[in-house]
C-alpha cells in the first residue's frame, strides 16, 4: 500500500497546467461538409449504493476488455458490498482522488490482473474517470479509485506506465466530492498515505449492474 501511495501522490503532485487554447481560426468562404457525429460506446452501467448517495459507473468493457471485467467480476460477484471508500488525496481545491475497494482482503480479493495502459485504451484521467489503484503494473486487484478534476497526468506518457482507466461516473459526481471532502485521520495511514484515511470511512451498501 505504502509503494502504491506514493506512486499515486507523486503522479497527482506533477500535474501540468493546461495549455493555452488557440485562438479560433477565421471562418471559411464556403460552409464545411457536415460533421458525423461518433457512435456513442456502449458502457455497462454500475450502480454503487453507498452510505454518502448513489453513484451510477459506466464501464468500458470495449475500451478496457480487462480491466472493465475485473470490475465486474467484483460486482457480480458481490466483493465490493461492504467495503469502504477508505481514502481521499486531496491535490488542490477541485482536485484529487478517492479510493475504495477490498484493502487486500483474502476473501474478497482477486487475482491481480495485467497492465491495461491508456495508450492501448485510448481512455484518459479525466473528472470522474475510474481507474485501478496498483503498486506496479500488474499488481492490480481489488483496489480502484476515481479521480475529482482533470488529472492527465496519471495517464501513460514519456515511458511510465501511469494508470489504468477504465470507465467513468455517469451520476453522482456530487457524491464522490463529498466524500473527497469528507473528514481524514492525521494519524491513521502509512508513509505517504498518512492522513489522508478517511474516519469514518463510507461504505458501499451494494454494487450490481443497473437494470
Amino acid at each position: 500500500m505504502i509503494a502504491a501511495a506514493v506512486l499515486l501522490l507523486a503522479a497527482l503532485q506533477t500535474e501540468a497546467a493546461p495549455p493555452p487554447v488557440p485562438p479560433a481560426p477565421p471562418a471559411p468562404s464556403t460552409l464545411p461538409a457536415p460533421v458525423v457525429a461518433p457512435t456513442p460506446v456502449a458502457l455497462t452501467r454500475v450502480i454503487l449504493t453507498t452510505e454518502a448517495g448513489q453513484i451510477v459507473i459506466g464501464v468500458d468493457t470495449k475500451a478496457a476488455p480487462v480491466t472493465a471485467g475485473n470490475f465486474l467480476k467484483y460486482v457480480d460477484g458481490k466483493k465490493l458490498d461492504g467495503t469502504p471508500f477508505y481514502r481521499a488525496v486531496k491535490v488542490a481545491d477541485g482536485y484529487g482522488l478517492v479510493q475504495f475497494g477490498t484493502r487486500n482482503d483474502p476473501k474478497r480479493t482477486l487475482p491481480a490482473i495485467r497492465h491495461e495502459p491508456t495508450t492501448q485504451t485510448g481512455l484518459s484521467h479525466t473528472d470522474g474517470a475510474i481507474s485501478m489503484a496498483m503498486a506496479t503494473p500488474g499488481t492490480a486487484a481489488g483496489d480502484f479509485f476515481v479521480v475529482v478534476g482533470d488529472l492527465p497526468s496519471m495517464d501513460a506518457k514519456d515511458g511510465q506506465p501511469g494508470f489504468a482507466a477504465f470507465g467513468r461516473v455517469l451520476e453522482g459526481m456530487d457524491v464522490i466530492r463529498s466524500i473527497l471532502a469528507a473528514p481524514t485521520s492525521p494519524t491513521l495511514g502509512e508513509g505517504a498515505m498518512k492522513g489522508q484515511m478517511l474516519s469514518p470511512v463510507i461504505r458501499i451498501t451494494t454494487a450490481r449492474r443497473a437494470p
